[in-house]
């Protein structure tokens, strides 16, 4: 695996340290009037969730770990755990459903996400950044409420609420971003 110096690390990053793997979540690359200069990175634990900050200085080398990436079919959800099938081999593998977290709710039967391995274990699921949702509860359209930047609370058809503009009626189609969790545009 390539040794990294300190100052390399950058948001997304996988690395080995403590002896387990952790994705740097927030770097800040730090110059203090006195003393070296280092990156204050934030880091979180891929098998257990787990959060740590840590310092390190360019001269600190860290093992920079590659995941790799499996694209494989959402199938079915059963005991609170997510069935996904590569669809090259036909394998299935069993993962928590709490692995998704907050995104949950936007995992679609028969979705295509990227899964990240370490060797042969599933440390992560990507969903698209997009995700089509139907609209299934929101308040009329009022009549001359058509500033450009005004928004207006709506319930989607997986239970999640988001704010979508004023045009936008009940039982619509819309895209919301699965990374801000919020409108994109019209279906």
């Amino acid at each position: 695996m390539p040794k990294i110096n300190g100052n390399e690390i950058r948001p997304s990053n996988v690395l080995e340290h403590d002896g387990g793997l952790w994705a740097a979540v927030k770097v800040d690359h730090v110059k203090p009037g006195k003393g070296g200069a280092f990156a204050q990175v934030e880091l979180k634990n891929l098998r257990d969730g787990r959060k740590l900050n840590e310092r390190f200085r360019s001269a600190d080398k860290v093992e920079r770990v590659r995941l790799e990436q499996k694209d494989q079919q959402f199938l079915f959800e059963a005991d609170d755990m997510l069935t996904f099938m590569d669809s090259e081999t036909y394998d299935q593998i069993a993962l928590p459903a709490d692995i998704l977290g907050d995104l949950r709710p936007f995992l679609q039967d028969g979705m295509v996400v990227k899964i990240e391995y370490h060797e042969e274990e599933a440390l992560n699921v990507t969903l698209p950044n997009r995700v089509i949702c139907k609209v299934a509860e929101t308040e009329p359209v009022v009549k001359g409420q058509t500033a450009a930047n005004s928004f207006k609370p709506a319930t989607l058809d997986n239970g999640v609420r988001v704010m979508i503009p004023p045009f936008v009626g009940q039982d619509e189609d819309i895209v919301v971003s699965t990374e801000t969790l919020e409108y994109v545009e019209r279906a």
